[in-house]
């Protein structure tokens, strides 16, 4: 991101007040916090079942200090599509002042890719003025740590257990940025909560977009991942620096590298500290380890053909 992103551009308001109920070092609930600062009083907030509703809305109390909707698990992305026809409609009648307000669906990655998805699929195919944004912590954390298509390989969760016939989760995680860039939508970007500044220029940038934006943020779970609350921002800069999770952006159907990695780091030095991975066999690592490094280079490879 561009130099002139500094700590001191970002606001000091806080718009996801504190005394909500997350685990301690819950990634996501940092991510939601990062991500309302830089989008301000000017927001409404369609925010689907899952951990955040449950932690920020206990009856009679609420963190938001935005106005926020709960809505159901499956329907984020079709709830805040209404939300900015009404608004359209409200403004060109004159009902309500024209302004500048950001319509924010926000859904876990059960939400997202898949309960979710269709209703997602079709905010974005009919172009609504949205910013859609999926909190990924890759399992139903909520209820028990299913796992989700977001669930990486090999990933032991409650329903896709490590055991005697079984090496955790079988199947690789579903892409869901590469499915956002597929409807042509203006602006989609990976970001994650350890990188606080590539967040925030992207938040910024999503939210200046007309038309829909997709933002996926990887949403460290201490206690769904098995880490220390204390890990949590190193354990988003490994994911990064060991290339499972690279942080870029498509803008009009060009990719960028945001947080450049020189040499990536073994993936081990990413699953060694977390419980979901301790089962894995030196031959599954470098399964994944190959899988990683090649979906790396053909991502630097369509960056540096648009650049």
């Amino acid at each position: 991101m561009p130099s002139l992103y500094a700590v001191k551009t970002l606001p000091s308001q806080e718009y996801f007040a504190s005394g909500h109920r997350a685990c301690p070092g819950c990634g996501e609930a940092l991510a939601v916090r990062q991500v309302q600062k830089i989008l301000g009083r000017n927001v409404i907030v369609a925010s689907a079942t899952g951990c955040m509703e449950i932690v920020s809305s206990p009856f009679p109390l609420s963190s938001w200090e935005v106005p926020w909707i709960h809505v159901a698990f499956e329907n984020a992305a079709a709830v805040a599509a209404g939300i900015e026809k009404g608004l359209e409609i409200l403004q060109r009648k004159g009902k309500i002042k024209k302004q500048k307000i950001t319509v924010l669906a926000m859904a876990g990655d059960g939400g997202t890719a898949d309960i979710g998805l269709q209703a997602l699929s079709g905010a974005l195919e009919r172009r609504h003025n949205i910013l859609f944004i999926c909190y990924d912590n890759e399992a139903y954390m909520n209820t028990g740590v299913q796992r989700s298509s977001s669930t990486p390989f090999g990933a032991s969760t409650t329903t896709s257990p490590a055991g005697t016939h079984q090496a955790g989760q079988l199947t690789p995680k579903k892409n869901m940025p590469a499915i956002a860039v597929a409807h042509g939508i203006p602006y989609v970007a990976t970001a994650s909560a350890s990188y606080p500044l590539d967040l925030a220029a992207k938040v910024r940038k999503a939210a200046a977009t007309r038309g829909p934006a997709y933002l996926h943020i990887l949403s460290v779970c201490p206690s769904g991942w098995g880490i220390p609350g204390d890990a949590t921002i190193k354990l988003g800069r490994l994911a990064v620096q060991s290339g499972v999770f690279p942080l870029y952006e498509v803008q009009n159907g060009k990719y960028k590298i945001t947080v450049p990695v020189q040499e990536l780091l073994p993936v081990q030095a990413y699953f060694q500290p977390q419980r979901r991975f301790r089962h894995l066999h030196p031959e599954t690592i470098e399964q994944i380890s190959q899988d990683i490094r090649e979906k790396w280079q053909e991502l630097k490879k369509r960056s540096d053909k648009t650049n």
